[in-house]
């Protein structure tokens, strides 16, 4: 009955903590990428008319842009200001949070051919400059090259670029990578269908097609949310997002804790504990043991000795002694 219990706990936790949220699935239906803000806020971009729309947790339409041509969103959890990449348009637009274009940067001009870019602030980008394999950090307030760094990497199947703390991490659909800006490599994993970083204060997230993970430098990657099932996921800084089966959810991560709290001390009951706990723990009851008996057969040893004498005595009287 207990692992029956158990799966009830965790089963009853996890539909509390799951809640479809109102958007119309037609909506969804050719979504090719959803992003969540920290308000709350989502953000649907899809391919087939390259249109970016952005809604509120109601489902109701806050804004929408229709592109020309594929853009990349880096970023919504400050929905203040957008960015958004083109390697075909060799652009970066900015937008504000009526999805209303702030300003554009345009690389055809100044750079060779930029493979990926990332908006370090309102000031700083970070090219990958396909044609002279470099990196460059570019102030593109007053358009200054601040630095350039040799970076011969290999483009193919680049899918997001993150630099922070003197780290180039660099994502593609197989593999993520981190160099130092000296272009030595740190670290490499293996990856399935990688999409895009995500920088939570000092942690660094992976979201991929059906899971997001967390890049550790102790433990390696760690994965924090997956759905096998799910078509696409995404989080904030309050909940786990996916569209599953044409339909959006939400899963609260304060909810998912409290259910790892209720579950994990019944995993730890029917968990056998080490071998050398009991083993230790005998041994040292058996030795309490020993020294009790020891004590009482030193105590009762006089008792015994007493009564024999009295006995003796009695045989002596009664042999007229």
């Amino acid at each position: 009955m207990r692992p029956l219990y158990i799966i009830l706990i965790f089963f009853f936790c996890t539909a509390s903590a799951q809640k479809s949220l109102p958007l119309d699935t037609l909506k969804l239906k050719e979504a090719k990428d959803m992003l969540a803000d920290d308000y709350g806020n989502l953000y649907i971009y899809k391919n087939k008319d390259f249109s970016f729309t952005k809604y509120d947790s109601l489902g109701k339409q806050l804004g929408k842009m229709m592109l020309t041509v594929p853009y990349k969103v880096q970023s919504v959890q400050n929905p203040l200001s957008l960015a958004l990449f083109s390697e075909n348009a060799q652009e970066m637009k900015f937008v504000d949070q009526n999805m209303n274009e702030i300003q554009k940067v345009d690389f055809k001009q100044k750079f060779g051919f930029i493979k990926m870019a990332y908006a370090e602030d309102l000031q700083q980008l970070w090219l990958l400059d396909d044609s002279t394999k470099r990196l460059i950090q570019y102030n593109f307030r007053n358009d200054t090259t601040i630095n350039a760094y040799p970076f011969d990497v290999s483009f193919d199947d680049l899918m997001d670029l993150l630099v922070y703390e003197t780290k180039v991490y660099i994502l593609t659909r197989k593999h993520l990578r981190i160099y130092s800006l000296k272009f030595e490599k740190l670290f490499e994993a293996p990856l399935e269908n990688g999409k895009r970083f995500r920088r939570e204060n000092e942690a660094v997230l992976i979201v991929a097609d059906n899971a997001i993970l967390k890049y550790d430098p102790e433990k390696g990657m760690v994965k924090v949310f997956e759905d096998k099932d799910a078509q696409i996921v995404d989080k904030n800084i309050l909940s786990y997002f996916e569209i599953k089966a044409n339909k959006l959810y939400i899963y609260s991560l304060e909810k998912i804790k409290e259910t790892k709290l209720q579950t994990e001390p019944e995993n730890k009951q029917e968990t056998a504990p080490p071998v050398t706990e009991p083993s230790e723990k005998t041994a040292e009851e058996e030795g309490k043991k020993t020294e009790e008996e020891k004590k009482e057969s030193i105590e009762k040893a006089p008792d015994h000795t007493l009564q024999k004498l009295i006995e003796d005595t009695s045989e002596v009287q009664a042999a007229g002694v």
